[in-house]
């Protein structure tokens, strides 16, 4: 097997992860301007979180059904018109002049986003087969992806604070656009597989299940957990998802095949994704509460500092591939999980002094290092084993998992941070953070429990118990041509 990129790979990756780094960026880049944007164009102050939630909802809520049907249309095909219709988006949205027109901005960007990203990710996994090359490809991606999050919150503040806050949409256009050429020139569309027919009453129930869970979530962060309307959604989305898991078994052709999510590695990467993906980004939201409420730094400042945990992903995503073909999957997994929840938990101990900067300096980069190396394993072990003809799906169910769990956890800590006493004191931040952590340490016992469970049926070889010279030639694959 080769241990170099050749030079299409090579470029066609590039194109890929451009694509990653703009749609992350896209999902935190106007947290920072919700306040320009609301005095702008008229939002009622209750009402100009939906400029965020609306995103969310449509880029969690239809990831899963965009992801298989490119499967159907052509993954290539399918990328272009994400890349494409994102492009159109932030051009409608940077001249926006009303609110509706913004909102619906907004979620064809949340569309694009669910198009592009899975199909992304299902071209790195045609191009690259299973192996180290692989395993450095989609170690990449999610250090893009972790940095674009991370990086837009500083560009936001950037671009608000010395242009305006439509340049943070008309930023997207000509890299979009560039994107899209490139892809049409470069990247090849992988032979597609004959497809059976499309499940759609179960694409319906999962995206409307999704949909509602995201809005429930979004109403208890913003209300409490005790919103009516949040507590309706909630038991909406388990009725849909009760009757979405019995319309799966029943389909000869399910939208997600439940064997899929049986297997082990696929099973435990996504819980370990879920959770990492979750409680790190809760964990950015009480770090830029606790620095603009409680030692009152401005937004620039505060998105510099969280920025600097970027150098951490960083460090994580080039070790995650090596950690991978030392450890194997299961050693990774626990390892990175471990590392997140142990640093967070040391997070507890910032109070109102300045001197506080410094530690969450060292802390968020070892907790930034642990987060990645768990994300690069949950995208090794998600998408390893999986027939060409379902990786769109694999990657699909991949593109799902990151965007509820980036969704789904500043909702989560903020509904704790706000019945401990309210997201501008010090004490509320503190014990939102100490559970960030505890629920980080919770999901690993819980993939410890599963994979005991399910470790009868594996097989001597599962990627589960690598021994540590199993993948050395992950460690020699160190640059990237």
């Amino acid at each position: 097997m080769h241990s170099r990129m050749t030079r299409h790979q090579l470029v066609a990756l590039l194109i890929l992860l451009s694509s990653q780094f703009l749609l992350s960026v896209d999902f935190s880049i106007l947290n920072v301007a919700l306040p320009e944007i609301g005095s702008a164009l008229g939002f009622a102050s209750a009402d100009v979180q939906w400029v965020a939630t609306t995103f969310a909802l449509c880029a969690a809520g239809f990831t899963l059904l965009l992801g298989r049907l490119g499967d159907w249309v052509g993954r290539r095909r399918m990328f272009v018109i994400g890349m494409a219709v994102l492009a159109g988006a932030s051009l409608v949205g940077g001249f926006a002049g009303s609110p509706a027109v913004l909102l619906v901005a907004r979620a064809l960007q949340g569309l694009a986003t669910a198009a592009a990203m899975p199909a992304a990710l299902a071209l790195i996994t045609s191009i690259f087969p299973e192996g180290p090359l692989r395993r450095r490809a989609l170690g990449l991606s999610s250090v893009l992806a972790s940095l674009g999050f991370t990086a837009g919150a500083v560009f936001g503040g950037i671009l608000t604070n010395y242009l305006s806050w439509r340049a943070a949409f008309l930023v997207n256009v000509p890299i979009a656009a560039a994107v899209v050429v490139l892809a049409l020139l470069i990247i090849r569309e992988p032979t597609r597989e004959h497809q059976a027919r499309l499940d759609v009453r179960g694409a319906a129930l999962i995206t409307t299940a999704l949909i509602t869970l995201v809005f429930a979530m979004s109403r208890f962060g913003e209300h409490g957990v005790t919103d009516p309307n949040g507590l309706i959604c909630l038991a909406a989305s388990i009725v849909l998802i009760v009757f979405f898991i019995r319309t799966e078994r029943r389909h000869s052709a399910p939208l997600v095949p439940l064997k899929l999510l049986t297997r082990p590695n696929i099973l435990a990467g996504h819980l370990i994704g879920f959770a990492s993906l979750a409680m790190e980004t809760g964990l950015v939201f009480l770090s830029t509460m606790y620095f603009q409420h409680v030692l009152e730094l401005d937004p620039l400042i505060t998105g510099l500092i969280i920025g600097l945990t970027g150098v951490g992903a960083v460090v994580g995503g080039v070790i995650g591939p090596r950690v991978v073909g030392r450890l194997g999957i299961r050693g990774a997994m626990l390892l990175g999980l471990g590392t997140q929840a142990l640093a967070t938990a040391a997070l507890v101990a910032v109070n109102d002094h300045p001197g506080s900067i410094a530690l969450y300096s060292v802390v968020g980069f070892i907790a930034a290092i642990g987060h990645m190396v768990a994300v690069v394993t949950f995208l090794v072990a998600a998408t390893s084993g999986v027939e060409p003809g379902q990786q769109g799906l694999a990657t699909g169910l991949v593109t799902m998992t990151q965007q509820v769990g980036m969704t789904l956890g500043t909702p989560i800590v903020s509904a704790i941070a706000t019945a401990a006493g309210g997201l501008s004191s010090l004490l509320a931040l503190r014990i939102g953070i100490g559970i960030d952590a505890l629920i980080v340490a919770a999901f690993i016992a819980v993939v410890a429990i599963v994979l005991r469970r399910v470790g009868t049926r594996r097989a001597p070889e599962s990627p589960l118990d690598a021994h540590p010279d199993a993948h050395s030639d992950a460690e020699q694959a160190t640059t990237l041509s």
